[in-house]
C-alpha cells in the first residue's frame, strides 16, 4: 500500500477524515529504489508508543482504550515486528501526534 501512496503522491494522512489541506511538513513517504520496498517499521511503532505510554503513566489496557480498534496484545505485539497494514497504523500514528512517515522504512524485496 505504500508503494501505491508514493506512486499516487499522497501521504497516509491526506487519507483521514476531514483532511483536505496539503501535506505538513515530515508527512512526505520516503524514495524508494529499484528491488526496494516501503514498510511500516512496528518496532518503532512499538517503542514510541511505549514512550509515550510510560511519560504518561498509563497502562497497555489504557492506551488501547484511547486507540480504536486495538487491544492491548495488539499494540505490545508490535514489538515483535508483525506487518501492520493501511489505515490501521493510523490509529497508533495519530494517537502519538506523529506523522507515519516517521515510522516507513525502506527495506530490500
Amino acid at each position: 500500500m505504500l508503494q501505491v501512496l508514493r506512486w499516487l503522491r499522497r501521504t497516509p494522512e491526506s487519507f483521514l477524515a476531514g483532511r483536505d489541506q496539503a501535506p505538513a511538513p515530515g508527512e512526505e513517504l520516503l524514495e524508494s529504489g529499484p528491488g526496494q520496498i516501503l514498510r511500516f517499521d512496528t518496532a518503532a511503532i512499538h517503542a514510541a508508543l511505549d514512550a509515550r505510554r510510560r511519560e504518561r503513566g498509563l497502562t497497555w489496557k489504557e492506551v488501547a482504550g484511547e486507540i480504536r480498534g486495538f487491544t492491548p496484545g495488539m499494540l505490545t505485539n508490535l514489538a515483535k515486528g508483525p506487518l501492520i497494514g493501511f489505515p490501521r497504523v493510523m490509529g497508533p500514528t495519530q494517537w502519538l501526534g506523529r506523522p507515519a512517515s516517521d515510522f516507513v522504512r525502506v527495506r530490500s524485496r
